[in-house]
């Protein structure tokens, strides 16, 4: 069923796509079907995509967004750094509002209090402020996955470039394979394919995920963002499984190339080495994160200011951890629409644009 990018628009293709995908599963034996990208979580959810393909489908969130999957123990120890002398925190708006172990201590209210936190479009903007006021340090938080990598590197290496010392990067960012591996080895694992983040492709390229189906023997496909995309995605994922021939797709092709982005991989290889990572929900994850190398020493928040973050704790009933690995659908966590709502968030998958919690909150049923 060949569509063109202009076609996914027509209402008459989504319908053709529903009933192929509707004629392919077993209502009484649903297949699960999980996105690892939190503009999927947000396109599904606005487009309704799993009320319309239930029950014969069930579309689960896992581990997409940058931000939720970012422990407390790390937003414990930005939230002290944020208190020392002279200091400036720079970071995208979402990470503001994530609190750490103490429900409502966030970056937002120590901003408030009188602590140097500034919101960015760019890590650009932050080198640019450094560069302007040399009496301060002023450290970006390196957010996300394979997709803000590159941005974050070449920040990295403009300051090194310029020799701008008072400026440095505390890399939370992450890698998606390694995490995905964690996932599909942990307990109580059940997924029957993977929607895979365009996004995230379009750097490392669609053979990135080619493990998914020859190591694992799970379908994927790469997908772009509208609901059109989404459910071509769903149907190729439906049509592999009803044959039985799992392999790997990539629907997003007006984007995402088989090998990715080099000049973007050159960029993150030339800046960042792998290394272990915490990531709520999951844990301590092998190789799962991007650590600045020993040359730009000088530019890492984590050495510079000698930070180690803890365990840290997640305020109790908050089940943020069990809806990031799909385990928990958000309505299924007893502070959703109670005790967390995104104008008094309780835990990060709320507070995100790209929140799973956020997303089923936003667009959840009358």
């Amino acid at each position: 069923m060949p569509l063109r990018e202009t076609d996914f628009r027509q209402p008459r293709n989504a319908a053709a796509l529903v009933r192929g995908i509707r004629s392919l599963v077993n209502p009484e034996k649903p297949i699960r079907l999980m996105e690892i990208c939190g503009t999927h979580t947000m396109s599904i959810a606005k487009a309704g995509l799993r009320g319309l393909l239930a029950p014969g489908v069930q579309l689960l969130s896992g581990p997409g967004c940058p931000v939720c999957v970012t422990p407390a123990g790390a937003i414990d120890a930005i939230l002290r750094l944020s208190g020392q002398p002279g200091v400036v925190i720079a970071s995208y708006g979402d990470l503001l509002r994530v609190p750490g172990s103490v429900r409502g201590d966030t970056l937002l209210r120590r901003r408030a209090l009188g602590a140097g936190v500034m919101t960015v479009y760019s890590p650009m903007e932050a080198v640019e402020a450094a560069a302007h006021d040399p009496a301060r340090e002023y450290v970006f938080l390196g957010v996300g996955f394979e997709t803000t990598a590159p941005g974050t590197a070449a920040c990295v290496l403009e300051a090194a470039g310029r020799g701008i010392k008072n400026f440095s990067v505390l890399s939370l960012l992450k890698r998606t394979e390694p995490a995905l591996r964690a996932l599909i080895g942990a307990p109580g694992f059940a997924v029957d394919g993977f929607l895979c983040p365009g996004h995230v492709a379009a750097i490392t390229g669609a053979e990135a995920f080619r493990f998914l189906p020859e190591e694992f023997g799970l379908p994927a496909v790469v997908s772009g963002f509208e609901a059109g995309d989404i459910l071509y995605s769903v149907w190729r994922l439906a049509a592999m499984l009803a044959e039985g021939r799992p392999a790997l797709e990539n629907e997003y092709t007006r984007l995402v190339r088989p090998a990715g982005n080099p000049a973007a991989q050159a960029a993150i290889a030339r800046v960042f080495a792998p290394a272990a990572s915490d990531w709520r929900g999951l844990g301590r994850i092998p190789d799962s994160g991007f650590a600045l190398r020993p040359e730009f020493a000088p530019w890492d928040a984590a050495k510079k200011f000698a930070l180690a973050p803890g365990a840290g704790t997640e305020v109790p009933g908050c089940r943020c951890g069990a809806v990031i690995r799909g385990a928990c659908p958000p309505e299924r966590c007893p502070l959703f629409g109670r005790a967390c709502t995104p104008a008094d968030p309780v835990g990060p998958c709320m507070v995100s644009g790209e929140g799973a919690c956020a997303a089923a909150y936003k667009y959840r049923e009358a």
